[in-house]
């Protein structure tokens, strides 16, 4: 069987951190921030966790 790739896409929007959780950015940070609130965009520049729920997902695209 050929070695799989792993995919661009989630190469560039996903890292794994030192313990093995993987970190994200949030979403809605792009554009029309208007009419959100100084809080809500400040919150929304910094990183999270992946869920558990999407944990394997995500790994089988990172292959790791």
């Amino acid at each position: 069987m050929p070695k799989m790739k792993t995919k661009s896409g989630a190469k560039k929007r996903f890292s794994i951190t030192g313990s093995g959780k993987i970190k994200r950015k949030h979403a809605y940070k792009s554009h029309i921030l208007t009419k959100k609130t100084k809080k809500q965009k400040r919150n929304l520049g910094y990183f999270t966790l992946v869920d558990d729920a999407d944990k394997k997902n995500v790994k089988r695209m990172l292959l790791k």
